[in-house]
């Protein structure tokens, strides 16, 4: 699954999107890593906020002690059965969505992997084609508030590169990510991903490691999932 994604939005996109108000002052990360600063939306007092926040929670290997290093950032909820995830999964005070525009997988050889990048077009409804991304936050003592993703099996235009994605979620069911109960949340994830023909992709020659974010020119759909009638190039979705 993806450890880069990207959000090409401006704040007032992005509060126009997720129903926040004001518009706040925060800057947008050109791309997130594991460990590095992303942006969540969350509710506090019955009013959503956009926040930066580190992406990844920390976890200790037991050599990591020993040796005084710093923890790894995970930043994917894959098992929700894990106890590292299990008390954020059934309370809903944890959850957020993640506002994102691109995100990206490796392609290629070893070594020689670039970024392959996969978003949805915009509309005249969702012009910059935000997306929410199903996630979880918390604030940890040590560690202040961090933030990370849940993943699902992936759709035909991400199978290629990986076998999972993010569990993005339609604008009707940010409240029931926000406010559901725990079916709810096993329920999102083990659905059927969004639909392959509703995505773009856009390979790039751009190693995995360069920091380049996601082109700006139109995207193309894999011939594999190409729906009927609709060019390669020059997409009008």
């Amino acid at each position: 699954m993806s450890r880069l994604h990207a959000c090409a939005a401006t704040p007032a996109a992005i509060s126009a999107r997720f129903g926040i108000d004001p518009v706040p002052d925060v800057g947008i990360p050109e791309e997130t890593v594991e460990g590095t600063t992303g942006i969540v939306v969350f509710e506090t007092g019955g009013r959503r906020q956009l926040k930066r926040m580190p992406w990844g929670f920390p976890r200790f290997a037991r050599a990591m002690h020993r040796r005084g290093e710093a923890p790894e950032r995970l930043g994917l909820v894959a098992d929700l059965t894990n106890p590292m995830w299990d008390e954020m999964v059934r309370d809903p005070r944890y959850r957020c969505l993640i506002p994102i525009t691109h995100f990206a997988n490796p392609d290629g050889a070893p070594g020689r992997r670039t970024r392959t990048w996969f978003s949805i077009p915009g509309d005249d409804g969702n012009p910059a084609g935000l997306m929410a991304w199903a996630g979880f936050c918390r604030s940890l003592a040590g560690h202040g508030a961090c933030h990370a993703g849940m993943t699902m099996t992936a759709n035909d235009a991400v199978l290629a590169t990986n076998d999972r994605m993010p569990v993005l979620l339609a604008l009707h069911e940010y409240d029931q990510w926000l406010h559901g109960g725990v079916e709810d949340v096993i329920r999102l994830q083990f659905r059927p991903p969004v639909d392959a023909r509703t995505m773009v992709v856009t390979p790039t020659k751009h190693l995995w490691r360069s920091g380049k974010g996601p082109p700006r020119t139109r995207a193309i759909l894999p011939e594999s999932v190409m729906p009927p009638g609709r060019a390669q190039f020059g997409l009008d979705l």
